[in-house]
Order: C-alpha cells, then structure tokens, then sequence
C-alpha cells in the first residue's frame, strides 16, 4: 500500500451528527482540490485524499491525510477503507477525454467498479459518483433532464455511461449513490483549455467561435458544483440516492458570455464568428494526427444550445448555485492574470496544467 502522510495540523436538512471521515478520490486534480475545502470549511471532518497524480500540500486544509495510489488497485482500497473506515466516499477519479482510449476506459470503468465493490466489501453506505453531462452526447433539444437518453460521444462519455450503469447496479445491492452529472465547470485555478481562451484574450486577439456564437452554452462554476457533492455526501439517503443535473442558472449566448470576460479585460480581445461546418472538419482533421488540443465532444456541441435542467437538484437537495457563466469566467481569468507567472511549467492533459495550444498556436498569429 502507498505511503499515507498526515499533515500537521450547514445546508437544510444536513446530518447534524459527529465529524465523519470523507474518503476523496482524484483529489489532486482541480476539482478533488475544491471538493477537499468546500468540505473543510463545513465542519471538523477527516478528509483522505486518494491520486496517483502529486499533491500541492500546502494548497489543501490542514489536516488531510494524503494518500498516493491508484483506485485500480484492489489490495491498496481494502486496506486503506480498513484503516481509514470512511462514512462517505466521493469518486471523482477520472481519466479526462484527451488521455489514451485504454487508459479512459481503465480508470474510468474498471477503477470505478473496483471503488464500488470495495466499498461494498467493507460496509460503507455511500459512494458519491461524478459523472458528466457528456453522457447526453449531443442531444436536438433542450434543456436536458436527468431521465433522457444517454448516447455518449467518444471514449470518455462512453465511460462515463458505463460508470454510471455500475452505479445503478450497486444501487440495488442497497448502496447509496448519488450521481452528480456537471457542465463543464471552471473557476479559480482551472487551466486546461480555458487557459488558451484566456492566453489569446490577454494578448487582445479575436476569439474564435464555431459557428455564430447566438448558442447557449451552460457552465459551472466549480464552488457551485462542490456545494453539490457536499450535499449529496451529507443530506439523508432518501434526498440523494438519485441522479443530479448541476450547471448554472444564468447563462447567456456564448458570444455573449465570451464578450463579457473580453469587456472585463479591456485588452480589445472581443469573439469572431466562424462557419462551423469547416472549423468543425478541420478540427477533426487536425485531432486525428494530434494537432489539436481540442476533441470532438467539445468542438462538436460548441455551436449547439447545450444546457440541462437543475430542477431535480435544487428541489431534492436545496442546491442553488451562486456563480453565472460569466462570473465564473471572469473570476477564473482573473485569477489566470494574478497568477501566470507562478503557474506551473510545460504541458499535459489534466485542468490544472496549460493545454499544448498545437495547431491553434499558428492561428493565434493571424488573429
């Protein structure tokens, strides 16, 4: 079993009872980092913290305990739900879209049964799964409810299709799991793909849109989405055994939304109109041959309306979010500014490193 260093150091209808022990899965990566505070700042929890990527300690709540491991791997979940004996596991573990197919589906699938039958194993009653509005591929109408159909678009909705069918199953073993199914969500500290938006919005240059840009396109910002997982991780089990659509409440046109954080920034960066179905091809072209940072379930629904329903979630859990889309895109380009000179160097695929720009970096010269 990998090595666990200890650091040195309410909603309506909430369980009012003692502290509980919260086992987070991918809790290195950008959401697992906002999951650990939000729920730090509720009460004196036990926070376990389970990645195979590394940690930035001293960005989390002082006493987390760290652990380095894979939830893949069966002998290191017994022992560690043994030790630890969490009341609630929260999975957020994930390979994201742009990772090998093998390895999406590896961690996505097989890791998530492995979290779900060790939980089992061990007598623990709720597993938290975060799933994705991926799931819904790319659906003729909207908004989404939690019950239309699930037609996922490339290895990573598929996944995560398939991770929530697993859910379903435990469900009726008698395991409590709640299914949060977010937008894609930003805020303070994510980088990824916002990061070359917010590159080239700095640099003052036109903001290319597939298509008008006259589609709504729902966000998240991530506070709202972890006040989500908190509630599902501590409401009564009636209230959340269930699955949740979670996305903002204000949003706009994504021209709209994506001129207002180019108004914010005053560098006379403002969004241009592109013809979609030729942006769309050569993307798909250039992904191909990896040229591309962007893959097909995003530049296929950007110029398509693409919102659900969050009734289920505010009526079931009394979930309201805080943040628009443009607020949420405003407060995560600010915090890009403040902080660019310290953000970690070279590139990757997770949200909390720069995107290698690739073809985009020829564009951004011409704009």
């Amino acid at each position: 079993m990998a090595k666990a260093t200890q650091k040195t150091a309410t909603p309506t209808r909430a369980k009012k009872d003692k502290p509980k022990t919260f086992l987070i899965t991918g809790a290195a990566g950008f959401l697992g980092l906002h999951v650990a505070r939000k729920f730090a700042s509720k009460a004196n929890h036990k926070l376990v913290l389970l990645d195979i990527a590394p940690y930035h300690e001293d960005e989390y709540p002082e006493g987390c305990v760290f652990v380095d491991g894979d939830v893949r791997d069966v002998e290191l979940m017994d022992a560690l739900l043994a030790s630890h004996k969490p009341d609630v596991i929260v999975h957020g573990a994930a390979a994201l879209p742009l990772w090998k197919p093998h390895d999406i589906y590896d961690i996505n699938v097989r890791g998530t049964l492995n979290v779900l039958t060790a939980a089992e194993r061990a007598g623990i009653k709720r597993v938290v799964f975060i799933s994705s509005t991926a799931v819904y591929g790319v659906p003729d109408k909207h908004p989404l409810f939690e019950d239309d159909p699930m037609i996922g678009v490339g290895p990573y909705g598929e996944t995560k299709i398939e991770g929530e069918l697993l859910c379903e199953t435990f469900r009726k073993h008698g395991l409590i799991v709640p299914i949060i199914r977010p937008k894609t969500f930003i805020g303070v500290e994510r980088l990824g793909v916002f990061q070359i938006l917010y590159d080239w919005i700095e640099n003052g240059k036109r903001i290319p849109i597939i298509g008008d840009g006259n589609n709504r396109y729902q966000l998240l910002e991530v506070e709202d989405l972890a006040e989500s997982i908190w509630l599902a991780s501590s409401l009564d089990d009636d209230a959340v055994n269930d699955t949740f659509n979670i996305g903002a409440t204000d949003f706009n046109t994504v021209r709209e939304d994506v001129g207002a954080v180019c108004a914010y920034a005053g560098t006379g960066a403002s969004p241009l109109g592109t013809p979609a179905a030729p942006i769309k091809a050569a993307l798909r072209a250039f992904e191909r041959v990896g040229l591309s940072p962007l893959y097909e379930w995003v530049y296929g629904t950007a110029d398509k309306d693409s919102f659900v329903s969050v009734d289920k979630a505010r009526e079931q859990l009394g979930w309201q979010p805080q943040y628009s889309n443009a607020d949420a895109l405003i407060r995560s380009y600010q915090w890009y500014i403040d902080n660019k000179h310290h953000i970690q160097q070279g590139t990757g695929v997770t949200h909390r490193i720069a995107w290698d720009q690739g073809i985009l970096r020829v564009f951004k010269a011409f704009l």
